[in-house]
């Protein structure tokens, strides 16, 4: 009945979690793929701390790959990124970390657990009630809060229906697909100049675009379709980092696939998501998340379970988008060419979008169910494809001349 808590592993083994694998020189990306799709396959084991990096050798041209899994209870999107640069130096030469000598606390006793669960926050929600006992201090801000929290519950309850149309979901298996796609950060902004909107309104036209052939790929029909997606949204405080845990919330968005012009696709989204904020969904669930207190998490966790799992209720698929350092990073003394995100299907939803920037790179890995979508290639290079579109969209309209003002009227001479 108690909030889980972390403890120590007494028997840390750093060589079960850092692996060494190797491909059949010269190893190219299709094999990386699928070795990357093989090993985020396999469950975690979950009696030790959950997390692998894998070393990859025998990729062509003398490069080697990481391939970094960690459990999502652990961190988030942005959190995780600050995690995996504690392997990465901005230097070529860095200097090694000293090797200071660890040693496991005590683990916590049955007793102590239960005295934790009887005190804390999931049987004692006295933090909450000290919330709105402040809250009364400040009543208009209070009421403005309150009013925001019901308008992003009212639009987010919305979401909470079985949606129309050919389906996207299934029952996610034990086995992955993992695809990826690449585009220019300098081009995403072009576009986004050019054609208005946001970095993220851009990606999101783009998986669009991909989800539209994807369907089309199917023999599917996309006219007036829209493909519901949830699309993830930190609410960690700026400035924090180092901080390893999971702050994310959520919105969800009505994907245009039926808009065949990239360019109106593009104006559908940007409308739709300055609509989203508007809405203040993410606030909404953050709120409702926030609240957790109230319940015991082993009535938390089966009800999260059973929204997952029920199929087309809430969402189709799911994009999100994480930004990197944009300048290069250095491991063991090699520069870090590219990097690509997965992002793992769950419950009903058998197709996720990542999206990752780094160093002018933006990045897109499609990870897919093996059985549902044996064509998770058709999404990726329809992402490639959609850019490349609104590139040369945005392209035409910066070379296009600027209307010329029409003359100023001539003043009229008067006969007599």
């Amino acid at each position: 009945l108690g909030q889980p808590v972390w403890v120590d592993d007494p028997h840390f083994n750093l060589g079960y979690h850092v692996r060494h694998s190797a491909l059949p020189a010269p190893g190219d990306e299709d094999q990386l793929r699928r070795m990357a799709a093989r090993v985020m396959s396999q469950r975690l084991d979950r009696t030790k701390p959950l997390w692998e990096v894998w070393l990859v050798e025998g990729l062509s041209e003398s490069r080697w790959a990481l391939i970094t899994k960690v459990h999502h209870c652990m961190v988030d999107g942005v959190s995780s990124t600050d995690l995996v640069s504690a392997l990465l130096a901005d230097e070529r030469t860095a200097p090694k970390p000293a090797g200071d000598a660890w040693a496991p606390a005590p683990p916590p006793t049955g007793t102590q657990l239960v005295a934790a669960s009887v005190t804390g926050r999931s049987l004692d929600p006295r933090g909450q009630l000290a919330a709105l006992l402040a809250a009364t201090r400040t009543p208009a801000e209070t009421v403005r809060q309150v009013v925001g929290l019901l308008k992003g519950a009212a639009t987010m309850a919305l979401t909470l229906r079985p949606s129309g149309g050919p389906s996207l979901a299934g029952r996610v298996g034990p086995n992955r697909r993992w695809a990826w796609a690449r585009a220019s950060l300098s081009d995403v902004k072009a576009i986004r100049a050019a054609l208005g909107g946001t970095v993220n309104d851009v990606v999101l036209t783009a998986v669009a675009g991909g989800l539209r052939e994807l369907l089309q790929g199917r023999g599917e029909s996309v006219d007036e379709r829209t493909v519901r997606t949830m699309v993830p949204v930190s609410v960690r405080p700026r400035g924090e980092k180092g901080v390893y845990d999971n702050q994310v919330s959520a919105m969800f968005a009505e994907l245009p696939v039926g808009v065949a012009d990239p360019v109106e696709r593009l104006a559908a989204v940007r409308a739709q998501m300055d609509g989203l904020k508007e809405s203040r969904q993410a606030v909404a669930a953050q709120a409702l998340t926030s609240m957790s207190g109230f319940a015991p998490p082993m009535l938390l966790s089966l009800g999260t379970r059973l929204i997952a799992r029920a199929p087309q209720f809430g969402f189709e698929t799911a994009a999100t988008n994480v930004p990197g350092p944009q300048r290069p990073v250095f491991t063991l003394g090699r520069r870090m060419l590219e990097t690509f995100p997965y992002a793992p299907p769950v419950g009903a939803v058998p197709i996720v979008t990542a999206i990752f920037s780094y160093d002018g790179a933006l990045s897109f890995g499609v990870a897919g169910d093996w059985d549902l979508v044996p064509d998770v290639d058709v999404l990726a290079g329809g992402i490639e494809r959609s850019i490349a579109e609104l590139a040369d969209a945005a392209e035409r309209r910066a070379k296009k001349p600027l209307a010329k003002p029409a003359p100023a009227p001539q003043p009229r001479a008067s006969a007599k």
